[in-house]
């Protein structure tokens, strides 16, 4: 909850001492600045509403609704990161046209960053034991070896690195897939893999799911070298309710991790990202 918080910053406001009493005028001025001036802070006690917070919380209130009704159509398949300040700002700037380059990659890397921390989250583990430097045992968890990453050239090569930064020496293998200009089919064209990729858990990368039709290619190509969809989890930044729903009916088994589910999917993003727009 938000509560508001009454300021003079700015603004010379007479306080009474001891037993003087404010004048009509002080009242006067007091009360108008008690309306217009506002300083907001978190509480947990009761709120004041602006007109423009009762409509974002509205916005909100539908957009979880519809959230939660397409993940009900689709399946606990598709799972969406929490919602909250710091993801929904990235996504604005990330949105917003008049964002710079140097802006938008760093926002994009940020955001890169919480998708790869939740998607390591979901692959398997096993429980473990250490001593530590005091010669105590802590029960803990270690991942089990065996997983790899796969970008879809070119935007998916973005996530690359995010990968990287949280896992060092996972292997990332590349997939090149375009439309064909006469069919406006994805077309593989190039594809380079782990020997032993049959037998890992795979996290493939592709940022903007617009139609799906390219990762339903991509995930193509993986099963016919012997992988499972249900070892697959993929890894995106956007996408829209027929991407999500045109892949998971292709392949039931896939898991979707995304930060948003929206019909109108920032596809600028590959060229933005690399500075080829």
């Amino acid at each position: 909850m938000e509560t508001y918080f009454e300021s003079g910053i700015g603004t010379e406001i007479k306080m009474p001492c001891q037993n003087q009493q404010l004048n009509n005028n002080d009242r006067q001025e007091h009360t108008a600045m008690s309306s217009t001036k506002q300083v907001r802070f978190a509480s947990c006690g009761n709120s004041v509403l602006t007109e423009s917070n009762r409509d974002a919380e509205v916005a909100e209130t539908c957009e979880n609704v519809f959230n939660s009704e397409l993940q009900r159509q689709i399946g606990s398949q598709l799972k969406l990161l929490p919602l909250n300040d710091q993801i929904r700002e990235l996504q604005t700037i990330i949105r917003d046209k008049s964002t710079s380059r140097g802006d938008f990659v760093f926002c994009a890397d940020r955001l890169i960053r919480l998708v790869v921390e939740e998607g390591l989250n979901q692959l398997p583990y096993s429980k473990c034991t250490v001593t530590t430097p005091t010669g105590h045992k802590y029960d803990g968890v270690k991942f089990e070896k065996g997983n790899c990453g796969v970008s879809i050239m070119r935007s998916g090569e973005a996530m690359e690195q995010g990968l990287r930064d949280c896992c060092r020496s996972i292997r990332i293998g590349k997939i090149l897939i375009q439309s064909d200009e006469d069919t406006q089919k994805a077309k593989v064209y190039y594809a380079k893999f782990p020997p032993d990729i049959s037998r890992r858990k795979v996290l493939l990368m592709y940022p903007i799911l617009s139609t799906g039709n390219t990762v339903i290619e991509a995930v193509r190509v993986l099963t016919e070298h012997g992988l499972q969809p249900k070892h697959i989890i993929l890894l995106s930044l956007f996408s829209t309710p027929h991407g999500a729903k045109s892949i998971i009916q292709e392949f039931p088994e896939i898991t979707i991790l995304t930060t948003e589910v929206h019909p109108v999917a920032p596809t600028h993003f590959g060229q933005r990202y690399f500075g080829t727009d």
